[in-house]
């Protein structure tokens, strides 16, 4: 059985959206950022975490594709061949680097960094998103997924960056965007994991 170390409404969620949606049992530890629990986990004290006998994996992305990969036959990972590769990691390395970074750089100035270094990035990121989202729009064209026609782990990612985007008020300008959102965000797996650990309380 898995574990899935983080916590409530961190990007645990994701892990544990792409457990459920993958069907496979697993066990949610609740760790908090920097704890001591976290550092004897993970070196920068940060989590997410998967547990998978004695391996640790960290990262939500790389947790993700590794159980895309393990879980082949479920389809969530990459299309074929090193083609197939390449345009997955593509689609991993754009969402963290870029959708997901004024999000996080909000996040920071809001929340985690020490409040006599925390200054007003609200515009600055706002504008950052909306150009990431005008790209999102153009990448994801008339596909229903990232990746086409099926559901795969990138959706899981991209998904869970626009549940936060929505839950700080950042606004979607993009009709195509907005939709894609409200079909991964629908999904069963996901409301199974928000009540297993993947919500705030």
């Amino acid at each position: 059985m898995y574990k899935a170390v983080g916590s409530r409404g961190s990007r645990v969620s994701r892990v544990l959206w792409m457990l459920e949606e993958l069907g496979e049992p697993y066990e949610f530890a609740e760790v908090t950022l920097r704890s001591p629990e976290a550092y004897a986990l993970n070196p920068s004290g940060k989590v997410p975490i998967l547990i998978d006998g004695d391996l640790k994996i960290t990262d939500s992305a790389a947790i993700c594709v590794y159980l895309a990969d393990k879980h082949a036959d479920k389809g969530m990972g990459a299309n074929s061949g090193l083609a197939g590769r390449a345009e997955m990691d593509s689609w991993m390395h754009f969402a963290q680097s870029e959708l997901e970074a004024p999000l996080w750089n909000k996040l920071r100035h809001r929340f985690l960094l020490p409040k006599d270094i925390r200054v007003d990035v609200g515009p600055a990121t706002i504008y950052d998103f909306a150009s990431e989202i005008k790209a999102l729009d153009r990448r994801l064209g008339d596909k229903p997924f990232a990746l086409g026609d099926r559901f795969s782990a990138v959706d899981v990612l991209l998904g869970d960056m626009g549940a936060w985007a929505r839950a700080g008020r950042f606004p979607i300008d993009s009709d195509r965007v907005g939709a894609y959102f409200d079909r991964v965000l629908s999904r069963p797996a996901r409301g199974r994991a928000q009540a297993n650990g993947g919500a705030m309380k």
